[in-house]
C-alpha cells in the first residue's frame, strides 16, 4: 500500500486501480471491472444498472441481497424484490424461476434480473455449480432477462469444486466478489461484466458516492489477493472440516450435517442444554474468541489467511469450557 501507484480513479486514472480491474474481468471471463467499496455496494449498483424503477429481481429469499443489504435495491432503486425458497443446497428451483417471470401485463412489474449467490452463505458456505448456473442463465435470456451473480467467495466455490473459476462465471451477465473475505484485502469488490454494462456501472458508483480518488492504495491489496491469496484457500476449508469436527465432539452442540463445504462452520446448540447463543458467545469471548451468532441457538464461524491451526485449537477448547461448566 506504501508504495502503490496512484492517479485520480473517478477519471480512470489510478494504475493501480486499472491494472486490478483489468487482471479481475480476466479472471472472471469478463471484458470489463470495477472497484467498489463493498459487496454491497456491488450488488446494488449491478440491480439499479439493471432494473428501472418498478421492475422486479427475482432472487432467493436466503440471498444476501434480500437479507443484509437494508432494502437498498427497493429504497433506492425502487425495485420490487420477488423471492424463491433457496434449497438445501443453495440454489432455485429451475421451475419455480421460470413461473416467476411475469408475463406481460399492466398489473405486473416487469421481470428483469435474476440473482444468484455463490457461495451461498445462509445456506451453509456451499458452492454451485457452474452447470447450474448455465441452466439458470439459459432460463433468464430466454425470457429477456439478466442474471447477476454475488459471487462474494466466488473464489471459494472454485476452490472447493476444483474447477477453474471462470466455469462458475461465464454463463452470468455481472458478478460481484469481495477482495475483503477469504482473499484478505482490507476492503473492497470488483464488479465484472461487459464493457458497456461497466460504463453505466461506472456512473451509478458516483450517484452512490462510491467514486474514490486515489483509491490504489487499496487496489494495491486487492492485487495481491488476486496474486497470493486464492491457491491457499484449501487451507481454510480444510481447517473448518477440522474445526468441525472437533467442535462435533463436545457435548451440547451439533453440527449442521452439510457443513463444511467450504471454509464455513454451522453448528447449534441441542435444544436441552440451557444457555442462548448470545450468552454462549459472550462467556466465549471472555476467554478470546469471537463467534457469530445467527439465531437464538445458532452460530456461524467462518475461517480465513489469520485463522491458522493453533486459533482452531483455541475455539474448540472455548467451546469446550464454556459448555462444560
Amino acid at each position: 500500500m506504501s508504495i502503490a501507484e496512484v492517479g485520480d480513479d473517478v477519471y480512470g486514472e489510478d494504475p493501480s486501480v486499472n491494472r486490478l480491474q483489468e487482471i479481475a474481468a480476466e479472471k472472471l471471463g469478463k471484458e470489463a471491472g470495477l472497484f467498489v467499496p463493498s459487496g454491497t455496494v456491488g450488488n446494488l449498483i449491478a440491480v439499479l444498472s439493471y432494473c428501472a424503477r418498478g421492475d422486479e429481481c427475482i432472487m432467493g429469499n436466503l440471498g444476501h441481497t434480500f437479507l443484509f443489504e437494508a432494502g437498498g435495491i427497493s429504497a433506492l432503486g425502487g425495485v420490487h424484490p420477488h423471492t424463491l425458497p433457496n434449497q438445501e443446497d443453495g440454489t432455485l428451483l429451475l421451475d419455480e424461476i421460470h413461473a416467476a417471470i411475469r408475463p406481460e401485463n399492466d398489473h405486473f412489474p416487469h421481470s428483469r434480473l435474476v440473482i444468484l449467490e455463490n457461495t451461498h452463505n445462509r445456506c451453509g458456505g456451499v458452492p454451485i455449480s457452474g452447470a447450474y448456473t448455465q441452466q439458470v442463465a439459459e432460463i433468464a435470456h430466454e425470457n429477456g432477462l439478466y442474471l447477476h451473480l454475488d459471487g462474494a467467495r466466488i473464489f471459494n466455490a472454485a476452490v472447493a469444486l476444483n474447477v477453474p473459476v471462470r466455469s462458475l462465471t461465464d454463463h452470468t451477465d455481472s458478478v460481484t466478489f469481495c477482495l475483503s473475505k477469504g482473499l484478505c484485502a482490507p476492503a473492497g469488490s470488483v464488479i465484472c461484466s461487459s464493457r458497456e454494462f461497466i460504463r453505466k456501472a461506472r456512473r451509478i458508483r458516483k450517484q452512490l458516492g462510491g467514486g474514490m480518488r486515489q483509491a490504489g492504495i487499496l487496489a494495491a491489496t486487492g492485487l495481491v489477493a488476486l496474486d497470493k491469496m486464492i491457491d491457499r484457500l484449501g487451507e481454510d476449508h480444510q481447517r473448518a472440516k477440522s474445526l468441525a469436527c472437533g467442535l462435533a465432539q463436545i457435548p451440547g452442540i451439533l453440527v449442521d450435517k452439510k457443513s463444511p463445504t467450504s471454509n464455513m462452520v454451522f453448528l447449534s446448540l441441542d435444544k436441552d442444554f440451557g444457555l442462548s447463543a448470545k450468552i454462549v458467545a459472550a462467556k466465549i469471548a471472555q476467554l478470546g474468541v469471537l463467534v457469530g451468532e445467527i439465531g437464538e441457538r445458532q452460530f456461524r464461524l467462518v475461517t480465513h489467511y489469520w485463522i491458522d491451526d493453533q486459533a482452531v485449537g483455541t475455539c474448540v477448547a472455548a467451546f469446550r469450557a464454556v459448555l462444560s461448566v
